[in-house]
């Protein structure tokens, strides 16, 4: 026991101290990624059997009403289409530079971290597929993460919800600015120095505002749950809920910035470099990442 206290006092300190010991996580990082994805192995088998059992009539009301569904969003994106016209069109009559597209690509959830002070989660793709420590990470339904280390076949996630991550966020409503912490639960965010007379309400949907250029601005982060006026403090206490499905979610897409790609070009392996143009020339011309 003493010498597991020495050694693991003396890994911690290398790991705060010693810039190799990054090389060495990541290389331990990818000795694992096998047994990362033996362990996964059997939640996906469960889900193929739960799938292959399922009732046929609930299967086919399911059907029905995916169904109705997909004639309800058609109707939608034929209207989304006629506003992006309408909106190019502006913007060509104001001389405005269109939005570039951002490149992505998709990932699956290998396993998530049993620590319970701990809000993080594994992924299957790596520095193969031009990961990078920072890229952004979105499910279907808004902003999960960012990716904080990177293994050759794997990466690992820090949720929004840790809390040690912070997001810039501005109310969708009214366009205010603010920070959104994580609370450490799967379920609360909270949002820093908020002043008691501010223009927030309970419902006010929270997205990326952009700032400090790591998320692209406009994804979906919270809705607001709580806003709460404290008596003789300067500042309000506001909560918010994540909109992403962090505890359900099995597949994700990892964003390309074009800003983080330049600024991180030294830092990645050439092979990562071109993995990621590769994607970004791809998502430019409109094709399928």
């Amino acid at each position: 026991m003493i010498l597991c206290v020495i050694l693991a006092s003396f890994l911690m300190f290398a790991d705060q101290r010693m810039s190799w010991m990054e090389d060495v996580r990541a290389q331990v990082s990818s000795l694992v990624a096998p047994v990362q994805w033996i362990v996964s192995l059997p939640a996906r088998g469960l889900s193929l059997a739960s799938l292959a059992l399922s009732d046929q009539t609930r299967l086919v009301n399911e059907n029905r009403r995916l169904h109705e569904r997909l004639v309800t969003l058609s109707q939608r994106v034929q209207r989304m289409a006629s506003l992006s016209a309408e909106n190019d069109r502006l913007r060509s009559l104001l001389r405005a530079a269109p939005r570039q597209q951002i490149p992505w690509i998709s990932a699956g959830l290998l396993t998530l971290d049993n620590d319970p002070f701990l809000q993080q989660m594994i992924i299957d793709r790596g520095q193969r597929s031009g990961v990078y420590s920072g890229q952004p990470v979105v499910d279907s339904a808004g902003l999960v993460g960012q990716v904080i280390s990177v293994s050759r076949y794997s990466s690992r996630v820090l949720l929004i919800t840790d809390a040690s991550h912070s997001v810039p966020v501005q109310v969708n409503r009214n366009g205010l600015r603010f920070i959104a912490r994580g609370a450490g639960q799967a379920n609360m965010l909270t949002l820093d120095n908020v002043p008691n007379n501010t223009d927030v309400r309970v419902g006010d949907l929270l997205v990326t505002s952009g700032l400090a250029g790591r998320f692209p601005e406009g994804y979906p982060v919270g809705r607001v749950t709580r806003m709460v006026r404290n008596d003789g403090s300067p500042f309000a206490t506001v909560e918010a809920a994540p909109v992403a499905q962090l505890e359900r979610s099995r597949n994700f897409i990892l964003l390309f910035t074009h800003d983080q790609l330049a600024r991180r070009h030294a830092e990645l392996s050439p092979q990562a470099v071109s993995v990621a143009l590769e994607v970004a020339r791809a998502g430019e011309s409109g094709e399928a990442p």
